[in-house]
């Protein structure tokens, strides 16, 4: 290295050093030439070993091409915005990276600056998988009114006539008993006719939800590490106590989401002036099941907001990120499976939600 570059190396030392972007420095060989501590522990992999291989051996494998095609606009001096691509952790897990990259042809070196958008990416998949699902239930709820609207018109139409037969003037009990009798069976079938459609619905829902053995710490962790930059970022703060109740029977996706979409959100509405202390709690209680979530961030006015929170597309507080999804999904995830969630909430001094769990399905 000549000692113009040296020297400029030696200047950039604390910016790298203690950003917690991640930032790097790759030659146009294709391999990395400095990382910074960041970057490193993001990945996972010692310097030593980011530095020995070609850094599309770093690259999701499905990534790999586009990949080639932006470097060989940066080889030709193009500088590189709004770039997305996955890079494979030594734990085997995948993470999503922004990058913005500027190539100095002189050097033959790339300066790149990267953004971990792994959980903004999980929400999105998640807001698309749910759109579908939400689709799906839709085309079954049309089907299902088709099928009532045709179904049960003979019933009730029997039923209509059955009651215009009774005469209640001419004495004829015998006749309006066997009258009554044929309404009673009239209903019967009506209310199996509409049984049957509500179980249907229910065994179409079954079958994309499974249940088991949820560990409440091991999907903290993992939705944790999964935002730490975000969280970093912010200097959110956690007291964590699963002692009380350490696992609950769950969907262990629906969880991961709940935790996913509480946890951001208490960052995301963070009051401007103080950092966010999350609690996160665990416990039996009268023999239910509970978890509640505290943050001190900026909460909501209940007695205007209150009956709205759950809706879809809400949005309360000012933040170009909000799409008004999370706590939709928040809801109907508890919902699904049995559950109830309640919020309480005051301007500036934060939000806690309760979330109970439906004992019947086990803890």
């Amino acid at each position: 290295m000549n000692p113009a570059l040296k020297a400029k190396h030696i200047l950039l030392d604390p910016f790298f050093d203690l950003s917690m972007d991640y930032l790097c420095i790759a030659g146009f060989d294709g391999y990395f030439r400095r990382v910074n501590p960041a970057f490193v522990r993001l990945l996972g992999y010692s310097e030593a070993d980011l530095y020995s291989k070609p850094i599309d051996n770093f690259i999701y494998e499905e990534d790999r091409n586009l990949t080639a095609l932006q470097r060989e606009g940066l080889i030709k001096n193009r500088p590189l915005v709004n770039f997305e691509n996955r890079y494979v952790r030594k734990s085997g897990e995948l993470v999503w990276l922004h990058w913005t990259s500027i190539p100095l042809k002189d050097e033959q070196l790339v300066y790149a600056i990267a953004k971990d958008v792994t959980h903004k990416k999980n929400m999105e998949s998640e807001r698309i998988s749910h759109v579908a699902r939400l689709s799906k239930i839709n085309q079954q709820l049309k089907q299902l009114n088709y099928t009532t609207s045709h179904d049960l018109r003979s019933p009730v139409n029997n039923l209509l006539s059955l009651v215009e037969m009774i005469d209640c003037k001419s004495g004829k009990e015998e006749g309006n008993l066997q009258i009554i009798d044929y309404i009673k069976q009239s209903a019967l079938g009506l209310k199996n006719s509409l049984n049957s459609y509500v179980d249907a619905l229910k065994e179409n829902e079954a079958e994309t939800v499974g249940l088991g053995k949820v560990g409440l710490r091991e999907v903290f962790e993992k939705v944790q590490g999964s935002i730490s930059s975000l969280i970093n970022n912010s200097k959110a703060k956690f007291c964590v106590d699963f002692s009380g109740m350490e696992s609950v029977h769950f969907n262990t996706a629906y969880m991961e989401s709940i935790f996913l979409n509480l946890i951001t959100n208490s960052i995301k509405y963070m009051r401007p002036d103080v950092s966010p202390e999350i609690k996160i709690i665990s416990f039996q209680e009268q023999g239910e099941s509970i978890l509640t979530f505290s943050d001190n961030g900026l909460g909501f006015d209940m007695d205007k907001v209150g009956g709205l929170i759950f809706n879809l597309n809400q949005r309360f507080h000012d933040t170009k990120d909000s799409k008004g999804v999370g706590l939709f999904l928040v809801h109907s995830h508890v919902t699904s499976l049995g559950g109830t969630i309640d919020v309480a909430s005051k301007v500036n001094q934060g939000t806690t939600f309760t979330i109970c769990f439906n004992l019947d399905r086990g803890a």
